[in-house]
């Protein structure tokens, strides 16, 4: 071949990428260096909050004593991972976490895509109204949303009482009640969640190329066949990247909603205790921390291993579909 020398020929394949050496690693920071310094402050804070107190964990082997400190303590191995497995209240509360945890991803998913397609069909200012109305709950601490569902539920002055009498029907005392509260914890989960879930969906969708929308105009498709036929078909990668990261929490539940939403009322536990608020009942009144970082670590382990093992599957069936 004329004009082409041998070593160019490369049968197709890729050459491969030269290796940098040291000072050109260092260069290229120095060259980065106005984006290193805006991230900078965010790096610190995942390695002051998120980094070091990993440290802690190992007080999840060890029989803690304040006198002894961290290093002093005596190791204990797995003992205090049997604090959980071993109380009379572990099967009752693994299994509300776990169950409540699948609705609250489920359900968000679903609402959160429907709100997002419903959003996508309007047009002008009233997008920016919805959105901001949506997203305004995530906002509010968990401390408020309990007063606000006290507000709602309370047995004596309560708005859902009031309309009880209004109808007809006898009033209840939501607080004393189990059943209630498997309705009304997802509801106070998804009222809080949905706009922040919802406005991630939508900023996949418009991100989607117009030119898809107009073919299908053309065809004749109607609005429902194009979010069946094309927004839902595009949006499927980002849907499941969040749900396998909402898998990795299925083990650790919002210790916020099930805590001060249903106002720490001992008659509603069958259906309202989880393992974070189990867990810390049982510390504030016994003051075991290698009992608490023991449940902790076994929750992230826990949440690992599901990411993986859904990471997995979603590669086996698709693998430009999976997380990583």
């Amino acid at each position: 071949m004329i004009g082409i020398r041998k070593e160019e020929v490369t049968m197709g394949k890729t050459p491969p990428a030269k290796k940098r050496w040291f000072g050109q690693e260092v260069m290229h920071l120095i060259k980065n260096r106005e984006l290193l310094s805006i991230a900078s402050p965010g790096l610190l804070f995942i390695l002051v909050i998120g980094y070091l107190p990993m440290i802690g964990l190992i007080l999840a082997f060890k029989r803690y004593r304040y006198d002894l400190g961290i290093l002093g303590s005596k190791w204990v191995g797995f003992d205090n991972f049997e604090f959980l497995f071993k109380s009379h209240d572990a099967t009752r509360i693994i299994r509300n976490t776990l169950l409540y945890n699948c609705v609250y991803i489920i359900i968000g998913t679903a609402v959160a895509l429907l709100f997002a397609l419903l959003l996508n069909e309007l047009t002008g200012r009233m997008v920016k109204i919805y959105q901001t109305t949506m997203f305004l709950p995530f906002f509010i601490s968990m401390v408020l949303v309990g007063y606000i569902t006290s507000a709602y539920l309370d047995h004596t002055n309560g708005f859902l009482n009031a309309i009880l009498k209004t109808i007809g029907l006898e009033p209840h005392k939501w607080y004393f009640e189990t059943t209630p509260w498997l309705f009304i914890l997802p509801v106070v989960a998804i009222w809080k969640s949905v706009g922040f879930s919802t406005l991630i969906y939508y900023a996949g969708i418009i991100g989607i190329s117009s030119d898809y929308y107009e073919a299908a105009r053309l065809d004749g498709a109607s609005r429902i066949q194009m979010m069946v036929h094309i927004t839902l078909p595009l949006i499927k990668p980002l849907v499941i990247i969040l749900f396998i990261l909402g898998l990795g929490n299925i083990f650790r539940g919002d210790f916020g909603l099930h805590y001060f939403v249903p106002n720490k009322v001992g008659l509603n536990f069958p259906t309202t205790d989880i393992i974070d608020t189990y867990v810390y009942r049982a510390l504030s009144k016994n003051g075991n921390i290698d009992s608490a970082t023991a449940v902790g670590f076994l929750q992230s382990v826990v949440g690992l291993v599901t990411i993986v093992s859904a990471n997995f599957l979603v590669r086996k069936v698709n693998k430009e579909n999976a997380l990583f």
